[in-house]
């Protein structure tokens, strides 16, 4: 036991959290807090806007595997982080949010909160259906028990975001404080080690399948089980599909890799799944944007599906083996029975018939015939970047393109908004990547429209030191939006055309970072060459064609059999 302030022994629970760094902007609801900070070795990154820091957060736990932290004042600075909590729920990541509020007592009165003080805003309730756990703390003693149970419930189970609004008065208030590691939470008992007869199940069924294949999903990034993952494939000879979620769980230089599925996957992993006799699908919740229609999605498959949720078995597609576990594990356990009944599959009519039809569509993938098409331009980043480099997107075509033509390597080198698509994530998320990840070169693919809406960070990651590279995919339009109003709606455009403006390259200058305008592939490599080298962010603004469509493409209201190549 020891007697502090409330701000005090949040940032002490922090340190025993072993947080290193936090985003955020200050305000009055926060200044006891920022006072101890003064004297703290966490570092806080002050960001230029609360949805910034929410994303920056994300970011950093997707690359690091650990909690991001991110920090707004009460009332509009609480609200403002909404979006970010949203996206990293949505997407299963794991940050801590704090949120400054008005104070409990005040002299005039017994109780303030609930009298709309000035900047009062009820983010309890507003934050509840998009979190997995939060608390308003009602006297200083609850801080440390607060803190240790957000970090434990966002990290744990399917990760996912946690909240806690911290009234002014109870940053000041200097009690007693309790810092033990005793944590009871009745209800909350995440399953992470599998059944053995849903185990051995599961072997049976691959065993037998004479068309096996894997669905991994972003699970598999989660629970870092891409070397069990890998071990399974490689031994059965099973070809790899992801979801986008799941990209860069598994090398896509791989000669098992198929790209990922879904309504901009590949044409390769979207006829292949459509094949499969038994599917392994593991951590991935069936969403719409993967499936197409459900009643099309592989139809003649018997389903193992691995979920550490037990809510996503069975709400989608029924399975014939649910196993409610962590993926890790769960595969580890798998390969080892496996390996004790099998030797390594090679040359089978499966393997065959993978390796016929990944040669066929490979050869005959358009790249475009101008010269800056998104297609060439990011296959020859690939080129360009080392095997560690981490990818952000923004969302839009460039987060389709990006998908389809940029091969991920290494596990979570690949960050992008996909249940809550959110226009405006990359770039915020790319500097808390660069944060946890300072070797790693970090680049941000944008498109104009979803770089406009959170350009300002740029303030942060000069001021802040933290260089990353931003790639506009320039075709001064909401291409996605476009794209279907070209496709869908008689090219009746409404509310996509964006203009020239701003100029990004000047953009950039303004804000002490570089930037520059290309106009041509030689051009663009020297400037991903310069960048990398560069020690402040670079901004690359890129034109390309405003009517260039992203293919294949699965019709709205059709399945995976109907994906489309081009219009």
């Amino acid at each position: 036991m020891a007697k502090m302030t409330g701000a005090k022994a949040l940032i002490e629970s922090l340190k025993q959290e072993k947080v290193e760094v936090m985003f955020g902007i200050s305000g009055g609801a926060l200044l006891p807090i920022h006072d101890v900070l003064c004297d703290s070795e966490i570092r806080h990154i002050l960001a230029r806007h609360e949805q910034g820091a929410a994303h920056a957060a994300d970011g950093y736990a997707r690359a690091s595997g650990r909690a991001g932290v991110c920090m707004a004042t009460s009332g509009p600075g609480a609200t403002n982080i909404v979006t970010g909590l949203a996206n990293a729920y949505l997407d299963s990541s794991p940050i801590v949010a704090l949120t400054g509020q008005v104070n409990t007592h005040s002299a005039n009165t017994s109780y303030m909160i609930g009298r709309d003080a000035f900047q009062e805003a009820d983010i309890i309730g507003i934050t509840t259906p998009i979190t997995k756990y939060n608390v308003q703390v009602k006297s200083a003693a609850e801080i440390p028990k607060a803190v240790k149970t957000s970090f434990y419930i966002a990290t744990t189970g399917r990760p996912g975001p946690t909240l806690i609004d911290l009234p002014k008065d109870t940053q000041t208030a200097k009690v007693e404080m309790d810092f033990s590691d005793n944590l009871q939470l009745r209800g909350y008992k995440p399953n992470t080690e599998p059944h053995p007869l849903q185990i051995k199940k599961a072997v049976g069924l691959l065993l037998k399948a004479e068309r096996p294949m894997i669905l991994a999903g972003g699970g598999v990034n989660l629970s870092n089980a891409s070397p069990e993952l890998m071990q399974i494939a490689e031994l059965l000879m099973m070809p790899v599909a992801t979801t986008f979620m799941g990209k860069s769980c598994f090398p896509e230089n791989n000669p098992l890799s198929m790209g990922n599925i879904g309504m901009h996957g590949t044409m390769l992993a979207n006829k292949m799944i459509l094949e499969a006799d038994v599917l392994l699908a593991v951590g991935t919740r069936f969403q719409d944007r993967s499936t197409g229609t459900l009643d099309d999605f592989c139809p003649d498959a018997k389903i193992i599906h691995i979920d550490i949720d037990a809510a996503e078995i069975g709400k989608n597609v029924d399975v014939e083996v649910p196993i409610v576990a962590d993926a890790k594990p769960t595969l580890n356990l798998i390969y080892q029975q496996l390996v004790k009944k099998i030797k390594k599959r090679d040359d089978t009519a499966w393997a065959k018939r993978v390796k016929e039809v990944k040669e066929k569509y490979l050869s005959e993938i358009d790249l475009g015939t101008a010269e800056l098409t998104s297609a060439k331009l990011l296959k020859e980043l690939r080129k360009l970047l080392p095997e560690n480099a981490i990818i952000a997107t923004e969302v839009g075509q460039n987060q389709m393109w990006a998908a389809l033509h940029f091969q991920t390597i290494k596990p979570r080198t690949f960050i992008s908004s996909g249940g809550l698509g959110t226009m405006g994530f990359g770039f915020p998320a790319s500097i808390g990547a660069k944060v946890a990840c300072p070797q790693c070169p970090v680049v941000d693919i944008a498109g104009d429209g979803s770089f406009r809406m959170t350009e300002q960070e740029l303030g942060t990651s000069v001021t802040e030191d933290i260089p990353v590279i931003v790639i506009v995919l320039n075709n001064s339009m909401l291409g996605m939006v476009a794209q279907w109003q070209r496709l869908f709606y008689k090219s009746r455009y409404s509310g996509v055309k964006l203009g020239s403006v701003p100029d990004f390259a000047k953009l950039a200058q303004a804000y002490g970072a570089e930037g520059v305008r290309i106009g041509s592939i030689n051009e663009f490599s020297g400037a991903v060459k310069k960048a990398l080298k560069c020690e402040v962010t670079t901004v690359i603004d890129v034109p390309i064609c405003p009517e260039d469509d992203v293919f294949p493409m699965v019709p709205p209201g059709k399945g995976l059999k109907d994906t489309i190549a081009g219009m």
